[in-house]
This record gives structure tokens, sequence and C-alpha cells, in this order.
């Protein structure tokens, strides 16, 4: 994949990144974070994650750690031990699932007011996944489902995205590391 030769190229040589992907469950994290890993290091099959993964990896000598948490409803707790030590958050939306997006939108919220988060500036970068399925919802309407306009205090974007066929994702971690190689 181009991009990441982009991703890591933009990145002071030095700099290490701690990303978490979060999201309900079956929202498509895992996949999204199998697109974005070096194809060697890709899985052949996708299971879902039960608690979290950590993926780490380096390329033109980046440190890049990727923590892939679960979105199962017992398991979403978890999400705020990574809080404090994150760069940035991936937050996924199955964008099929449209009697969730108040349920996703609901953590979104309890994640942005945590102590951990609330004062710093970490980018979001949200993913409308399942953007190719048939009555889906489209990136605005995920937007507007879930409130993005009223966050204020943090950089965010969103873009439509297959995390099985990669569609998207490029676009989005584009901005991310955009983002990422913006001083504070």
């Amino acid at each position: 994949m181009g991009f990441f030769k982009r991703l890591f190229g933009m990145l002071s040589s030095t700099q290490k990144c701690q990303i978490l992907i979060v999201g309900l469950d079956d929202a498509g994290k895992t996949t999204i974070m199998n697109q974005v890993m070096p194809k060697a290091r890709q899985y052949s099959e996708v299971v879902p994650t039960v608690g979290f993964k950590v993926e780490r990896f380096k390329m033109n000598n980046i440190e890049f750690t990727m923590f892939d948490m679960s979105g199962a409803a017992q398991q979403r707790e978890l999400w705020q031990e990574y809080y404090a030590t994150c760069d940035a958050v991936i937050y996924v939306i199955d964008c099929k699932d449209k009697l969730r997006v108040c349920v996703a939108k609901n953590e979104m919220q309890t994640m942005l007011a945590n102590a951990e988060m609330k004062d710093r500036r970490i980018p979001f970068l949200f993913f409308a996944n399942k953007s190719d399925l048939a009555g889906c919802l489209t990136a605005y309407e995920c937007c507007a489902n879930m409130g993005l306009d009223d966050i204020k205090s943090k950089p965010w974007h969103i873009t439509h995205c297959c995390g099985l066929t990669g569609e998207g994702i490029e676009a989005g971690i584009t901005w991310l590391t955009d983002q990422l190689s913006r001083p504070t």
C-alpha cells in the first residue's frame, strides 16, 4: 500500500504513535486494522476481538502501535485504560446497523467526556464502514446521527469506507497522518 510510505514518511523518524481503534462490536475494527497493517503482517482470516489486540510494527524507523479494542458491551470499559497514552483514535461506525448508531454516539460522548481525553488535542478519525452495502447510512448521515459537528475541542474527520476491500481507508489514514505530523 502506497499510503503507508506517505504515512511514515510524513512522521518524524523517531515518532512513536499509539492509536486506539474503537467502535461497537461487529463494526469492522479488526478488518480495518488488518487493511492498515503491512501486507506481510495481515491476517488471512479475521476473527472477532475478545478483549483487545495489540499490533506493533516498525516501518521507516517508526514504531507504530495499534490497539484494537473489543466493542462488546461488557468490555467497552477497557477502552479508558488506554486514553492517557493514545495519540489518536480511529472510531469505526457500522453504517449498516442504523439501530445502534445511538449506542455508538453514547459511547463516543462518554469517551470524549473522560478526564484523560477531554482536555487533550487528540485527532479522531471516524470510518463509516460497510458503505458498500445497500441501504446503509452515508458518511453525512453518520455525522449527523453521531452529532460530530458538536465536537469542537478536537480535530475530527469522517470518511466512508469498506473494510473488506480497503476502499476509503487510505483517505482517512492520510488525514490522520497529517494531524499526527502537526506540532501540538
